[in-house]
């Protein structure tokens, strides 16, 4: 076996994280059934139908192990000899060494979406849940798996929706932002994501970035479906307590250096205020005297817990900016279902700065809040996004980028970071830095941000094709999160341009995004894409449900094998009850959206790569 050895040892000494890569990873995320040793057992048995051998070259070959020995401990083993065996110098003793080997690493971060991603490149079918049989058999209970599309790489790429109990748990592996786009971003950005332990931590310091100097850019705009747009963006990042979505805390000190320069002016004007107030009552009587104004209040957090028309005020009183920032969602959630602090339709007009008009009650002030220029940070639990956003139906669903964490079971070093300097202070330093370019940018008025006439072709052509997808496979309920992920889009180029002038200083003139940016910020959206179809599943709504689990369209699309041909797709239709004539057009359907490709008469693929 030319494969070469492997001394764990070795591969410890290196610290070399095993994380999958932009280049390794999966494109699509595998979601497990409720026995992943069943799912590896099915995968295996297909690899061994076709005499396929997977991992050809020795990384593949130890990562494969380390892969088994991660999810099944020694019962791997038989199954590291059955797929290793396709290898023309295989044999037995060597890769039971080589097994031993990876027992004793304990893998460093490799799982099973190794095996699942290595039988992918492989070109085997990785789903396994048969549907048809689901579908066919009473009392069974809804699907447990349907697939929604996304482009990814100028592909489609497949989301898994599982249906569960309250007993269940979801298993869903849900994407990263690939790796491969942080070396690439503004040297900002890259600097915060360099202090990331893993990548998902990584995610959540980029969007969270994004999120609160998306406040803080002014005089930048664009112009997107014929109206004037600013960078403003709302994120919900949902995870499990205690799975690290604390750290975007960090994020906040990147603009906390403005939020205190607000406060100081704020105290000198309430100071000078007062004095003015005291000569005004001494002088009163004197009708030429006038009193003075009471001086607006300047911050730059919005607190969630405020009534209706405080935050409006807030709002008015700072030029229509403002970040919120709440890492218990639920804090929004009980604000909107008070008596006095329901904003939600407030919220709404702002992410597309419509016009607020409110009754100030202290002067019976009827006041107008001019394009609204609001962002927002909200982090809490999956039921807390629920609490928030009781149905899908809500048009706050559609208004945010959502970041769902993965439940990981690993410990992070919490002593990785060493020197005197604590992350704290380090993205104190950040903020201050920061701080100094929104000075810089206050000084300038209209800064454009425009795509290039290419960008802007590839831009439309995609999202067209998006909206095409999921409307055949989700319906109405979700084109309106399609659309405004478009917005989302163009905002976040929008932030990514605008930071670049830290580097190169370019404020004059329209600001184009560089191809760089445009590519950065379109990888991104593909990951939201399926974190938001994720979200869409679990919200509380008939038409979802009906959707997802009973309309015939969606049943026939995930039932589909991955090529497959009419006397296939005819038999699938007739388990599922559905007529001949309607399974032709329905598949004519699926084509002209892009979900399947037709590659001869009669011969289909489904379009996952």
């Amino acid at each position: 076996m030319s494969k070469k050895k492997f001394n764990p040892k070795d591969w410890a000494s290196k610290g070399v994280s095993h994380t999958p890569t932009a280049t390794n990873a999966p494109t699509v995320p595998f979601v497990p059934s409720n026995n992943p040793k069943n799912d590896i057992e099915t995968i295996t048995k297909r690899i061994e139908e076709t005499a396929t051998d997977i991992a050809p070259n020795y990384a593949d070959w130890r990562d494969l192990g380390f892969a088994l020995a991660d999810a099944l401990g020694e019962i791997g083993r038989k199954y590291y000899n059955r797929l290793s065996r396709f290898y023309s110098g295989y044999t037995e003793t060597e890769t039971n060494k080589q097994y031993d080997n990876c027992l004793k690493a304990h893998g460093h971060g490799v799982t099973i979406k190794t095996l699942y991603h290595l039988a992918k490149q492989a070109n085997i079918d990785i789903s396994t849940q048969n549907t048809v049989n689901q579908k066919n058999t009473k009392n069974q209970g809804s699907d447990k798996i349907s697939k929604l599309p996304n482009v990814q790489n100028g592909n489609l790429a497949k989301v898994a929706i599982s249906e569960q109990t309250d007993e269940e748990q979801e298993t869903e592996i849900l994407p990263t932002i690939p790796e491969n786009i942080y070396p690439l971003l503004p040297d900002f950005l890259r600097q915060i994501t360099e202090y990331a332990n893993s990548r998902e931590d990584a995610d959540l310091l980029l969007l969270g970035s994004l999120i609160v100097t998306s406040a803080c850019l002014p005089n930048v705009y664009g112009i997107y479906g014929g109206v004037t747009v600013f960078p403003n963006l709302f994120l919900f990042v949902s995870a499990q307590a205690s799975a690290g979505k604390g750290r975007l805390s960090l994020c906040r000190r990147l603009v906390e250096p403005i939020h205190r320069q607000l406060r100081e002016l704020n105290k000198l004007e309430n100071e000078e205020y007062k004095r003015q107030q005291i000569e005004y009552n001494a002088n009163k009587k004197n009708p030429d005297v006038e009193q003075p104004q009471e001086p607006p209040l300047r911050v730059l957090f919005v607190p969630a817990n405020s009534s209706a028309t405080a935050v409006f005020q807030i709002l008015n009183d700072n030029a229509g900016v403002g970040l919120m920032f709440e890492t218990e969602g639920d804090t929004l959630a009980q604000t909107f279902k008070s008596e006095h602090g329901n904003y939600s339709d407030g919220f709404r007009k702002a992410f597309h700065h419509e016009k607020i008009s409110y009754l100030r009650r202290k002067d019976r002030e009827y006041i107008t809040l001019e394009n609204p220029k609001l962002s927002a940070l909200l982090s809490g639990t999956p039921r807390q996004v629920q609490s928030l956003i009781p149905d899908a139906e809500n048009g706050l669903f559609s208004r945010f980028m959502f970041y769902c964490m993965n439940i990981r079971l690993q410990w992070i070093d919490v002593f990785a970071i060493n020197g005197n300097e604590s992350l704290d202070q380090r993205f104190d330093r950040f903020g201050n830095k920061f701080f100094d370019f929104y000075q810089t940018l206050k000084q300038y008025e209209n800064i454009r941000f425009s795509l290039s006439s290419k960008q802007q072709a590839e831009f439309n052509a995609y999202f067209e094709q998006v909206q095409k997808q999921y409307w055949e496979l989700l319906g109405n309920d979700y084109v309106g999160t399609i659309r405004r992920l478009g917005l989302i889009t163009f905002r976040v180029a929008m932030v990514f341009t605008a930071l670049r002038i830290m580097e190169n200083g370019n404020i004059d003139g329209v600001l184009i995004c560089s191809d760089t940016d445009f590519q950065i910020a379109m990888e991104i959206l593909k990951v939201l894409l399926q974190h938001a179809a994720f979200v869409f599943k679990q919200l509380p709504h008939a038409t979802a449900t009906q959707t997802v689990s009973t309309n015939p369209k969606m049943a026939l699309f995930q039932a589909l094998p991955a090529q497959f041909d009419r006397a296939k797709y005819l038999e699938i239709a007739s388990q599922l009850q559905i007529p001949e004539s309607t399974a032709n057009k329905q598949i004519a359907r699926f084509c002209n959206a892009g979900l399947l490709i037709r590659q001869t008469h009669g011969n289909y693929i489904k379009h996952s790569e």
